[in-house]
C-alpha cells in the first residue's frame, strides 16, 4: 500500500521533442480553436470536438508517467502548453487540468493495483474527470466538509453534496474527498480520498452559471447512499485524504499561474494589435504616451508572471518543495491577468465592452484565477509563512 507520495525520477524532455509538441499545439490553436472560441463561450457550449482533439493529442495524459501510457511531461513543458492555449481560450485548459489532478492523486498516493487499473485509462482520456473537494460550506477550509463515508463490509456508503466541480457533467470519475471519521481531532485526520466513478447513487445536480470560464461545466454533485468498494480508497488507508487532496495543489497552482500568464500575454497581444491599428489625432494610438505607459506596464507584468511561473515549475521538476514558489507564481500571474485584461479593455475603449470583440472574455475569465486553487489572500499567507520559516534565525 502507498499512503504517502513515492519518489519518482525527475522528468525532462528533449528540446527538439518539446519544440515539435509546442508547434503542434500552435497549429491546433490556429486551425481549430480560434475559429470557434466566441461561439462556445457566448453559448456556454461544451466543446466536444475540441475535447476529442485534446484526447487525440494526449493532453489528458500530459503529466501522467509514460509507464502508464501518459506523455510524462515535466512541469516546465506543461506550463508552456497551458499558457499557449490560455492565451487564446483559458477554459480549455481547465478541462484537462482538473482531470490531471485526479490522475496525480492516484499516481502519487495510490496503491500499485490502483495505478495499474486507473492510470492507463486516465492517460488515454477513456475515463475523464476531476477533483470533488469543495462543498457549499467548505471551500478554502476543506476540513469543514460534511460528506461522509461509512464502512459497510467491503464497501463504503457515501452521502453528501459537492459543488463547483469542474467537468462535473461531462466527466465520469472524480477524486472524492470525504469524512471517514467526522469526530477526529485534528479534523484532517478523519478525511479520506476515493476514486469515485459515476454509477447508482451519484447524480449531477444543477449546472452553475458563471460570469466567465464558460463551456467547461461547473456543477453540483450529489451522493445518496452511493456505494464504493474499499479498493477505491486511494492508498488503501483511511485518514490520509487531506494530505492527498492538497498534495497536488503545487502543480495545480502552477497550472493556474500558467493560465494567468496566458491571459496576461493574450490581453497584451490583442491590445498591441488594436493599438497599432486604431488611429486618433492622425496617428496610431500606440504612439500616444498614455497608451505607451499602459503597454509598457503590461509587457513587464506578463514577462514577470512567466518568469515566476517557470521558476516554480523548475523547482517542482527538481523535486523540491515549492509551495512558496507556486503560491508566488499563482498570486502574481493571476493578478497580472486581471490587470492586463482591464488595461486592454481601456485601450480598446468602447469596443472593449462589446461582445463583438474578444477582450471582454479575457477580463471575465481572469477574475476566476484570483480565486481558484486557493484565493490570492491565502497565497499571500502561505508565501509569508514559508518565507519566515526558511529564513528563521
Amino acid at each position: 500500500m502507498s499512503g504517502t507520495n513515492q519518489s519518482a525520477p525527475l522528468r525532462t524532455i528533449d528540446p527538439q521533442d518539446e519544440a515539435i509538441l509546442l508547434n503542434t499545439i500552435d497549429r491546433w490553436i490556429e486551425k481549430d480553436v480560434r475559429p470557434v472560441v466566441m461561439e462556445h463561450d457566448h453559448a456556454d457550449k461544451w466543446p466536444a470536438e475540441l475535447v476529442a482533439q485534446m484526447q487525440e493529442m494526449g493532453l489528458f495524459g500530459a503529466t501522467i508517467s509514460q509507464e502508464y501510457g501518459g506523455l510524462g511531461l515535466p512541469a516546465t513543458t506543461y506550463v508552456k502548453i497551458v499558457s499557449r492555449i490560455a492565451s487564446y481560450w483559458m477554459a480549455l485548459t481547465g478541462i484537462f487540468n482538473s482531470h490531471l489532478m485526479l490522475a496525480a492523486a492516484v499516481e502519487r498516493f495510490g496503491t500499485p493495483e490502483q495505478k495499474a487499473l486507473w492510470l492507463p485509462k486516465f492517460a488515454t482520456g477513456e475515463i475523464r474527470g476531476g477533483l470533488a473537494l469543495t462543498e457549499p460550506n467548505a471551500g478554502t477550509d476543506l476540513q469543514a466538509i460534511r460528506t461522509t463515508a461509512v464502512r459497510d463490509g467491503d464497501d463504503y456508503v457515501i452521502n453528501g453534496t459537492k459543488t463547483w466541480i469542474s467537468n462535473g457533467i461531462h466527466g465520469n470519475c472524480f477524486a472524492l474527498l470525504v469524512k471517514t471519521d467526522p469526530k477526529a481531532e485534528p479534523r484532517y485526520k478523519g478525511m479520506s480520498l476515493f476514486i469515485a466513478p459515476k454509477h447508482d447513487g451519484f447524480t449531477v445536480g444543477k449546472k452553475i452559471k458563471k460570469l466567465g470560464y464558460n463551456a467547461i461545466d461547473s456543477a453540483e454533485l450529489v451522493f445518496e447512499n452511493y456505494r464504493l468498494p474499499a479498493a477505491n480508497l486511494i492508498g488503501g488507508v483511511e485518514g490520509l485524504g487531506f494530505q492527498q487532496a492538497t498534495g497536488g495543489l503545487e502543480l495545480g497552482r502552477i497550472n493556474v499561474a500558467s493560465r494567468g500568464v496566458g491571459l496576461a500575454e493574450g490581453a497584451l497581444r490583442l491590445a498591441t494589435e488594436y493599438a497599432t491599428m486604431r488611429e486618433t489625432m492622425g496617428k496610431p494610438i500606440c504612439e500616444h504616451q498614455a497608451i505607451q505607459l499602459k503597454i509598457g506596464e503590461m509587457v513587464t507584468r506578463a514577462r514577470a508572471a512567466r518568469l515566476l511561473t517557470m521558476d516554480a515549475a523548475e523547482a517542482y521538476d527538481r523535486g523540491q518543495r515549492c509551495d512558496m514558489e507556486a503560491g508566488m507564481a499563482k498570486y502574481f500571474a493571476s493578478e497580472a491577468a486581471v490587470r492586463n485584461s482591464e488595461e486592454a479593455m481601456r485601450i480598446f475603449g468602447g469596443y472593449g465592452y462589446s461582445k463583438e470583440y474578444e477582450i471582454e472574455r479575457y477580463y471575465r475569465d481572469s477574475l476566476l484565477m484570483c480565486i481558484g486553487e486557493g484565493t490570492n489572500e491565502m497565497q499571500r499567507i502561505i508565501i509569508s509563512k514559508q518565507w519566515v520559516k526558511r529564513h528563521a534565525a
